[in-house]
């Protein structure tokens, strides 16, 4: 096995194929996503008279919607057939999908758009845990914490080109939407063709029953993940980070129209800071961690989402009263890189978060039932991430501005980690031990 670089596994066909699937799937729905938000914030569009501030919103949580209603059931999809076969049929799946939302871009009906949004969640929901139990079985233990480290670095920068083009393709007075949705459908079919290359993998379970009724077998998923302690508050505190950076970036379009009066491409240079800290602090796992599974930069990343989260409060736009039509106008202004820099920094904590504990879930999950325990951590991700939709709602409804919400999270964030930590003090004992190697 090749385990001096995590980028060796990007040579090798067990892993880059797989890659390249899921790397063009993040990057279609990017794409589509923040394309839509976008255009309705800038365009100040309505719909039944909701305006682009809980549209932002409502958006995110059509889209994570699936995810709590549907994932188990596609956790035991994975478990049960073999998951090359399954990924070829999600992906065949996409193309359609990519070809609804091009004929809602180009025909400009919002309302179908939302309706996609929904219907890409699905779509993604079933991609989940064979996205992640693919690993394990082709990975070894050693390579576990770099594959899921390229894999979350990978999906970040999807969402980087998936916000360029996203954001920038959107102009009512132009032919872009033909374009873009020429983009959306032969990302798709691309995708669909890398799939052909993912080597065959066992199923996990074949004698799974699928139980159609979601409730029932929602609760089955969600109790049989608790049986193992460590792995349960593993799923937990990944979907923390979810709930955190669901309730910030969410907020990014209105924040820079109002709290910036910036454009588009202020909304892009945002995102993408956020994506390329995510993406840093992914990579960066494996060179702390020497390619262990240790939990000791979990604490540390927690204390720095509360304190990069608190910055974006303290820290004033400048030239806010001033239109900012341009990425140079935004960073000609010293005090805007210090937003820029929060968010990525906000972004690396997330990477230095979540890696390692996707890792642990892998390895301490017995391979039979892990696609399942993916489905349970998918369902508690949407579930935070729902709620903190509605949490930025509540909020916003109740006058709290953009910034005051921000400080809210991260105040929120503090007793959330202390909580957490009490019970996993292995990563406490982890973190002593990573702070005796330095």
């Amino acid at each position: 096995m090749l385990k001096n670089s995590q980028f060796s596994l990007l040579k090798q066909r067990r892993f880059f194929p797989y890659f390249s699937t899921q790397f063009l799937g993040a990057l279609n729905d990017n794409v589509f996503r923040n394309g839509f938000v976008t255009l309705i914030t800038f365009q100040n569009i309505s719909i039944l008279g909701i305006d682009f501030t809980l549209l932002a919103n409502i958006a995110a949580f059509l889209f994570i919607l699936p995810f709590f209603l549907f994932s188990a059931t596609a956790g035991q999809l994975a478990d049960k057939y073999e998951k090359s076969m399954l990924m070829k049929h999600i992906k065949l799946l996409e193309i359609f999908l990519m070809s609804l939302a091009a004929l809602a871009l180009i025909s400009q009906k919002y309302y179908l758009m939302l309706i996609v949004l929904f219907l890409m969640g699905c779509q993604s929901t079933l991609f989940g845990p064979v996205k992640y139990a693919y690993i394990p079985q082709k990975l070894s233990t050693n390579e576990l914490v770099g594959g899921n480290a390229l894999i979350s670095s990978g999906t970040y920068i999807a969402i980087i080109f998936g916000l360029i083009i996203g954001v920038e393709s959107i102009d009512l007075n132009s032919n872009h939407q033909i374009f873009l949705a020429i983009i959306l459908i032969g990302i798709s079919c691309t995708g669909y063709l890398f799939s052909w290359k993912i080597p065959i993998t066992e199923a996990s379970d074949p004698s799974i029953r699928i139980n159609l009724n979601i409730w029932k077998e929602t609760w089955n998923i969600m109790r049989f993940s608790r049986e193992d302690h460590s792995v349960f508050i593993s799923m937990l505190c990944i979907s923390w980070f979810w709930f955190v950076a669901t309730a910030i970036t969410i907020q990014v379009p209105a924040y820079a129209a109002v709290i910036i009066n910036g454009n588009e491409s202020t909304v892009t240079i945002l995102l993408i800071a956020f994506a390329v800290g995510v993406g840093f602090g992914s990579l960066l796992c494996e060179k702390l961690l020497n390619s262990k599974i240790e939990l000791g930069l979990v604490p540390i990343a927690s204390i720095g989402m509360s304190i990069f989260s608190a910055d974006l409060y303290f820290a004033q736009p400048q030239a806010a009263n001033n239109a900012v039509e341009s990425v140079s106008a935004f960073i000609s202004y010293f005090n805007n890189w210090r937003i820029l820099f929060d968010l990525v920094m906000l972004g690396a904590c997330g990477g230095l978060n979540t890696v390692p504990l996707y890792a642990l879930v892998q390895r301490r999950t017995h391979r039979k039932y892990l696609s399942r325990v993916i489905a349970a951590n998918n369902i508690l991700n949407s579930l935070f991430m729902v709620i903190a939709v509605i949490f930025c709602i509540i909020l916003l409804k109740i006058n709290f501005s953009i910034p005051e919400l921000f400080l809210c999270i991260a105040i929120l964030n503090v007793g959330v980690a202390i909580y957490i930590y009490s019970l996993l003090p292995e990563c406490l004992t982890h973190l002593f031990k990573l702070f005796r190697k330095f």
